[in-house]
């Protein structure tokens, strides 16, 4: 089985997947962003330059990728075929222009949007971080915008309620459980 969660930036996909991690496979996706404080290089992203993940891309290596705040993203076939092949369910989290490609590569995956219980948490959150400036900051917000407009073309939204992690995982779960017993689902290749 494999879950692609999605959502605004802020979020709480993070969250989820380190809750997710040990029960599912995570893959590592490829950025060519910087690391976050607290971030493990290898198992949160693989952390490449530019030119690196452009020849990555050039050897069609990543299953998908996309542009988001000016830094490159891409999930590694071998990172996915991998996680595949440790038996376990996988989950991965993606934005939505990432989703959107992995959708028609992964007809049997179960597609779920992140959303938080209050708009205004996104800004929250992201202030909390510390790691953008106002106007990124503000760039971010926008795009959060267009992003909640595309939850539409998810299997399920899923809203991640504050204070409650624990809570947004169970209700994961019960979605991925729904979604495994139904007699159509069929099986993702890599």
């Amino acid at each position: 089985m494999v879950v692609v969660l999605s959502g605004p930036s802020g979020v709480g996909k993070d969250a989820v997947l380190e809750r997710l991690r040990g029960r599912f496979a995570v893959p590592a996706t490829m950025t060519t962003r910087p690391p976050r404080p607290g971030e493990v290089p290898g198992r949160d992203y693989l952390f490449v330059s530019a030119a690196e993940f452009e020849r990555e891309l050039a050897a069609g290596d990543l299953l998908e990728h996309a542009v988001v705040y000016d830094r490159a993203y891409g999930v590694p076939r071998a990172q996915l075929r991998a996680a595949l092949a440790s038996g376990r369910d996988v989950a991965m989290r993606v934005d939505v222009q990432g989703a959107a490609t992995l959708r028609a590569l992964l007809p049997g995956a179960l597609f779920v949007f992140l959303v938080p219980d209050e708009p205004s948490r996104l800004e929250a959150h992201l202030r909390a971080r510390g790691a953008d400036d106002e106007a990124a900051l503000r760039l971010r917000l926008v795009t959060a915008e267009r992003e909640l407009a595309e939850r539409t073309h998810f299997d399920h939204v899923l809203v991640n309620v504050e204070g409650d992690l624990d809570g947004t995982v169970a209700a994961l779960l019960e979605l991925v459980e729904a979604d495994r017993a139904r007699p159509e689902r069929r099986a993702v290749v890599v």
